[in-house]
């Protein structure tokens, strides 16, 4: 039904129950073909020469509109998406400039093939417009926003499509209140009327949370220390912490904190017995070697010995010196559990977890990294400098352990793949697939300690020594040629020959590392066509599953890969069988992904 005078551009209405249909529809429709759609989606102004220079010399006609694509956009008058809100929406100011014409997105200076955060406004004009309102806003204010969307559209036609070429498109006003909507379709709602998650549409930043969490949950690392995520509970307030977990000490590493002293692990030692206690520690890559001055090692030393003996203490009390005094730790017999964590429960805690570790377990640096890693199946990131500090005081940690087997452990040399690491091993995506850099991929000794026996390259070969290739064997070791990260090159047409290689390695007890230069876009790639296909995830939930776990390196598959994977979750549906039903449309995926990447981005 149409809404409005006859002069003015055409306005429809639209119950829920067609609303919910039409985006049921365009779930199901398949993505045009991405040579179809790039390098147009990356962005291509006209004052932008950089930007064009590069795409227009390698693909004629770069700049033309694609004529294949029909989206749906909905739009939420006011604005307010943190409640009241259908799956997909965007508020009017996202692309709708206030004199009633689209936002020109694409940005006039720079080089980017990462422009998610345009999508959505360059998409708007090929889509139909569902405007919609909170129970209580007018209606008046409904087809006044409605009005102007059909006025910009008529004006982009006129402009980009004098000869109609394109499909013709239209705006509507939802006819039904949000309430109904809610009540009779709540598989399109997004957000509640009082601003609760329903469940019913993939979040990306809730789901990368959820991922972490579940990635980073507490376990023991050594007797009665636990490594992981801080609580839900911790900054309320509240000390006791919950009765499944029953920790007597948390000790949290952050930045701004300083090494305890013996004085005040002497205070603490007395406090533990009314309750759980708290202790702040200095955080991964805040702490540097030593200038002279051993008071700072010793302090770290007396900490470590101090929370080992509160783990277990039927080895003996312990003495801690503060200014020439003795000040002795005494227990009742009871074993505490400490737990050891930060925000995210795998950066600001390694330097602690692993220094522990080596004092606890009697091993020198390399082996703990080792042994966390593979024996109790933590995954963490360390610094450059935490490598350098933590081999530099591994001496008097190992002459303080009580585990020590070594008789002389200052003389404990450290092996040649631990000088070549940079703090962290490559990121372990599933049991079977790591995910990291060229220098992971340089340090063939490295890989093997880890369990990992084959080698994928996508577009940056390994520098080996005859030696090693041989050692390794050639069926182990793959070269993906040709796969530039420019935009342009695709690389969806690897994926099964990609898959079938890593799936070949799982058969066979080995673990594939998939590595590019940086590890964060074509490999990234790779991994996460590698989840989608094996646990049968939408890309969505594989994307956030696997940034997750490439831990503080954020991973960037640029636009047109990204595009790719979409594809790829169709292709996966219809091997099994089933029909396209996309979780999330592209326009919303890329907003999505803007919006996690904007505390990292430059601007």
């Amino acid at each position: 039904m149409r809404i409005g005078r006859p002069s003015s551009p055409a306005v429809y209405a639209i119950d829920g129950a067609r609303l919910a249909a039409a985006i049921a529809h365009q779930a199901s429709q398949p993505l045009p073909d991405a040579s179809l759609m790039f390098p147009w989606l990356h962005g291509l102004h006209r004052d932008n020469h950089l930007q064009l220079g590069f795409f227009s010399s390698r693909k004629r006609h770069a700049r033309h509109t694609p004529k294949c694509w029909r989206g749906l956009m909905v739009v939420k008058l006011g604005g307010d998406l943190s409640k009241s809100r259908i799956k997909g929406a965007v508020s009017a100011h996202e692309v709708l400039a206030p004199s009633a014409h689209f936002l020109m997105a694409d940005p006039p200076e720079g080089f980017s093939v990462r422009n998610f955060q345009i999508q959505t406004a360059k998409l708007a004009a090929m889509s139909d417009i569902v405007i919609y309102a909170e129970e209580d806003d007018s209606h008046s204010g409904l087809v006044e926003l409605a009005n102007q969307f059909a006025k910009a559209q008529r004006l982009w036609r006129t402009k980009m499509d004098p000869l109609e070429e394109r499909p013709t498109y239209n705006t509507f006003i939802l006819a039904d209140k949000f309430s109904n909507v809610a009540d009779k379709h709540p598989e399109i709602i997004a957000v509640d009327a009082n601003g609760h998650p329903t469940g019913q549409t993939m979040d990306f930043v809730q789901w990368e949370r959820l991922e972490m969490s579940t990635m980073s949950r507490a376990s023991e690392i050594s007797s009665n220390v636990w490594l992981g995520c801080t609580p839900d509970d911790f900054h309320t307030g509240a000390l006791e912490s919950p009765k499944e977990e029953g920790y007597d000490l948390l000790i949290e590493t952050c930045d701004m904190a300083n090494i305890p002293g013996p004085r005040f692990l002497a205070m603490l030692d007395k406090q533990i017995e009314s309750g759980p206690q708290r202790l702040e520690f200095p955080s991964s890559g805040s702490l540097v070697l030593p200038s002279g001055n051993t008071r700072e090692v010793e302090d770290i030393v007396n900490t470590i010995r101090w929370i080992y003996y509160l783990a277990h203490p039927e080895t003996s009390s312990e003495e801690l010196e503060i200014d020439g005094d003795v000040v002795m730790t005494k227990s009742n017999g009871k074993p505490r559990k400490i737990l050891i964590h930060c925000v995210d429960g795998y950066t600001e805690s390694s330097l602690l977890a692993v220094a522990y570790f080596m004092f606890a377990e009697g091993v020198p640096a390399h082996e703990a990294w080792l042994r966390m890693h593979c024996n109790k199946e933590r995954n963490f990131f360390a610094y450059p400098t935490d490598v350098a500090f933590l081999s530099h005081i591994q001496g008097r940690l190992l002459q303080e352990s009580p585990a020590t087997q070594s008789t002389d452990p200052s003389e404990i040399g450290d092996p040649h793949w631990f000088h070549n690491m940079d703090g962290s091993f490559p990121s372990r995506i599933l049991p079977y697939l790591y995910l990291g850099n060229l220098n992971h991929a340089n340090n063939p000794e490295l890989l093997w300690k880890l369990g990992i026996k084959r080698v994928l390259s996508i577009g940056e070969a390994v520098n080996w020594t005859d030696t090693d290739c041989v050692n390794w064997g050639p069926d182990n070791l793959m070269y993906i040629d040709n796969v530039q990260d420019n935009g342009i090159d695709p690389l969806c047409q690897e994926y099964d020959r990609c898959l079938e290689f890593i799936e070949e390695g799982k058969r066979h007890g080995m673990a594939t590392l998939v590595h590019c230069r940086v590890g964060v876009s074509r490999s990234a790639s790779i991994c996460i066509a590698e989840v989608m296909a094996s646990k049968n995830l939408s890309f969505p939930r594989a994307y956030c599953f696997v940034r997750a776990r490439r831990l503080n390196v954020i991973i960037q598959p640029h636009l047109r890969f990204v595009y790719e994977l979409l594809q790829w979750e169709e292709h996966q549906m219809k091997k099994r069988g089933q029909p396209i039903k996309r979780e999330l449309e592209w326009d919303t995926v890329a907003r999505e992904i803007a919006l996690l990447n904007k505390p990292y981005s430059r601007h």
